[in-house]
C-alpha cells in the first residue's frame, strides 16, 4: 500500500476547515445584514433618506462579500472533490486552473485564515511562477466574478436606489422614492383585491373562452400575474412589456398585521438578484 501523499492530506484538511469557516462567516454576515435592513427601513419611515443611502452602501458591500465567500466555498468543494487530479499531476489540470488561481488571488484579500493555508499548499505544489500569474492575473485566468467582487468601487446610484426600493416594498413603507401608486397602496394598507391588480386578464391575451349554446361561457378565470425580472447591476430598473405596452407588476400582498416582520429569505433572494 503506497504511503499517503502529504500534499493531498494537508490540502484535504485545509479545504474542509476553509469550507466550515466560510459558511460560518456567511451566516454571521447575513444575520448582521438582516438587522441593518430593519434599521434602514426605520430611517426611510422617518424620512431620513440621506442617512439611509449611506447605510445601504455598507449593506451592498456586505452582500458582495457574502457572494464572494459563496463562490470561494464552491471552489473549495470542487477542489476537495477532485483532489485526486491535483495529487497525480505535477502541473495544474486545465479544468481546475480557474478555481485554483481564483483561490490564490482571493485568499489574501479576505479575512479567512484557513484559506491562506490552502493558498500556501497550492503555491508549494504548483510553484511561484504559477502563483505570480494568479496574483497579477495577466491572462485573466482568475474567475471574472471573483475579480469583479474584489474590485473596490462605490456602488452606483441606481443600485443604491434599487436596494432602498426593495427595503421599502418589503416593509411596506410609503417611501418617497417609490411610484405614487405604491406609496398610496402602502399608506392605505392596499392588497391584491384592488381593481387592476397588476395582472393581465384573458381578454388582454386575445384568448377565447369556450361557448355553450352559442353564448360565451361565464367561467371566472383568474388573471395571469406578471412580474418583472429581478433588478441587477446591469439592469437596476427592469420592466415587462406586452404587445408594446408596459405592464406594472402585481403589488405585494398586504401582511395580516402591519407590524409583521417580512420573510427574510424572500428579501435575501431579491438582494442576491440585484448584483448578478
Amino acid at each position: 500500500m503506497p504511503p499517503p501523499n502529504p500534499f493531498g492530506t494537508r490540502l484535504r484538511i485545509q479545504l474542509k476547515l476553509s469550507i466550515s469557516r466560510l459558511r460560518h462567516i456567511q451566516q454571521k454576515e447575513t444575520a448582521l445584514a438582516k438587522q441593518q435592513r430593519r434599521d434602514i427601513a426605520q430611517l426611510l419611515s422617518n424620512e431620513k433618506d440621506e442617512s439611509a443611502r449611506i447605510r445601504v452602501e455598507n449593506i451592498i458591500r456586505q452582500e458582495i462579500n457574502v457572494e464572494l465567500l459563496e463562490i470561494l466555498e464552491l471552489y473549495c468543494e470542487l477542489l476537495l472533490a477532485r483532489i485526486g487530479l491535483l495529487e497525480q499531476r505535477r502541473e495544474c489540470d486545465p479544468g481546475l486552473e480557474e478555481p485554483v488561481k481564483s483561490i490564490i488571488y482571493a485568499a489574501g484579500r479576505t479575512d479567512v485564515k484557513e484559506l491562506l493555508q490552502v493558498r500556501d499548499v497550492l503555491i508549494a505544489k504548483f510553484g511561484k511562477e504559477f502563483a505570480r500569474d494568479a496574483l497579477e492575473n495577466p491572462s485573466t485566468s482568475v474567475a471574472p466574478r471573483v475579480y469583479k467582487k474584489l474590485t473596490i468601487e462605490p456602488p452606483s446610484t441606481e443600485l443604491v436606489t434599487a436596494y432602498l426600493e426593495e427595503i421599502a416594498r418589503t416593509y411596506r413603507i410609503p417611501w418617497s422614492g417609490l411610484p405614487e401608486e405604491e406609496r398610496k397602496n402602502f399608506s392605505e394598507g392596499g392588497n391584491d383585491d384592488d381593481e387592476g391588480g397588476g395582472g393581465i386578464g384573458v381578454a388582454d391575451t386575445g384568448l377565447q373562452l369556450p361557448s355553450v349554446g352559442g353564448l360565451p361561457e361565464k367561467i371566472p378565470v383568474p388573471p395571469i400575474s406578471v412580474s418583472p425580472a429581478a433588478a441587477s447591476t446591469e439592469n437596476p430598473r427592469p420592466g415587462v412589456t406586452f404587445q408594446g405596452q408596459n405592464i406594472k407588476p402585481s403589488p405585494a400582498p398586504a401582511p395580516a398585521q402591519k407590524s409583521d416582520i417580512p420573510d427574510f429569505d424572500e428579501l435575501s433572494r431579491r438582494f442576491a438578484a440585484l448584483k448578478r
